[in-house]
């Protein structure tokens, strides 16, 4: 699939449930998902397959996620955030 098709799934998969992932993950494919190697991107579908429930408690800092790659991948979201 090329990047073309690709962003518009994922600006799609980012449409959450919880506002307050849609206003971390929704910029974020926007401002730096371009920027991720190809595992990171590949890293950031499984992210988006995560259940609400599990990326709420993953990015307020309630838990950590048992994949190492993904919950990098959490920390580098919240530091694009942060900025």
């Amino acid at each position: 699939m090329t990047e073309l098709m690709i962003k518009p799934r994922l600006r799609w998969a980012c449409r959450r449930g919880m506002l307050e992932l849609d206003v971390l993950l929704a910029p974020f494919v926007e401002e730096g998902y371009d920027a991720l190697s190809l595992q990171q991107k590949q890293d950031f579908e499984r992210l988006l397959a995560c259940d609400d429930p599990d990326l709420f408690a993953w990015f307020m800092g309630h838990a950590k996620s048992s994949d190492p790659a993904l919950q990098a991948l959490i920390a580098l979201i919240l530091d694009r955030v942060r900025v």
